[in-house]
């Protein structure tokens, strides 16, 4: 009976913990509804319309969709992004753990000093990063050029960012150096986290240094590296900031990247349906990419 009695009484106190639960939540659910699921559904939906300004929307079908894969600057744009992609989401992650391995046996705040230096990037303002670094790529006075002909190295001063030999792998050292400061934080704490008792038997039984690693510590920060992964992957493929503000795409469109492609047909040629299509394709590829990273992390 006493067991009966309780049933409702358990029943509407998880009833009303529910609805506080929830009531605390619908600030955060409403501009999660109104700023980031009515934006997806409306970008989804305005990619089959031939949408501008000044009329009505028309409806085009996939004729966005068709007209993407046969837009050679598209193309290459696709061609740029994986090719940050391919090139700055291992170098960041290896460098990241290699640096972490390294500082965080260190003193308390010998570790923090170095934690600090590699972070400052993140949190510096992405305009003051590329002004100076557009500095040093300069053709005439930057310090690239400076130091190139000064030691011999260079023949002639090269415009770094107006080649399109180079201005795709400027724009690749400029991420690389903006993107392994969290990734170093975290590797740090999750190196702090590891439960050594394992690591000194290992130690005991005779392994090697990187035997040690590679069996007993990589196991244990693999959650770590998923995020970092993941994290890095969709921080590459959004690359825009460094390309709108040194580049602009050019020249000759070498270094354009699908978001900024996207930024270009919306906000300047006006042609929203066909930006959104972009973002559609994009958001699908990041998508893809991250369920397989999860995967392989599953099976790992």
């Amino acid at each position: 009976m006493t067991a009966v009695n309780k049933n409702p009484m358990s029943r509407a106190l998880v009833r009303r913990e529910t609805v506080a639960g929830y009531a605390f939540m619908l600030p955060s659910l409403i501009f999660f509804l109104g700023f980031v699921i009515y934006p997806m559904v409306q970008c989804v939906y305005t990619s089959f319309f031939d949408a501008t300004m000044n009329r009505e929307d028309i409806f085009i079908g996939l004729a966005n969709y068709k007209e993407l894969f046969q837009d050679k600057v598209f193309l290459g744009a696709l061609k740029n992004t994986v090719l940050i992609v391919v090139v700055s989401v291992p170098v960041v992650c290896a460098f990241s753990l290699w640096v972490s391995s390294v500082i965080y046996n260190l003193r308390g705040p010998v570790c923090s000093a170095f934690r600090c230096i590699f972070y400052l990037p993140v949190v510096t303002g992405s305009v003051a990063v590329t002004v100076v670094w557009k500095w040093m790529f300069n053709n005439y006075y930057g310090i690239f050029n400076y130091l190139g002909t000064s030691t011999g190295l260079l023949e002639k001063n090269i415009n770094w960012l107006g080649d399109e030999k180079y201005a795709i792998w400027c724009i690749i050292l400029i991420l690389l150096t903006t993107s392994v400061g969290q990734p170093i934080v975290l590797y740090v704490s999750a190196l702090n986290n590891v439960d050594q008792s394992l690591v000194e038997a290992a130690e005991v039984d005779g392994a090697a240094r990187f035997q040690c690693f590679w069996k007993v510590k990589w196991p244990q920060i693999m959650p770590t590296t998923l995020y970092i992964l993941v994290i890095t992957t969709i921080n590459s493929f959004q690359c825009f900031a460094l390309i709108q503000l040194l580049t602009s795409g050019g020249p000759n469109h070498s270094t354009d990247t699908i978001m900024y492609y996207i930024y270009y047909n919306a906000f300047k040629l006006y042609r929203y349906g066909y930006g959104n299509a972009m973002g559609v394709v994009l958001a699908i590829i990041i998508a893809v990419l991250s369920a397989l990273q999860f995967k392989m992390a599953e099976k790992k």
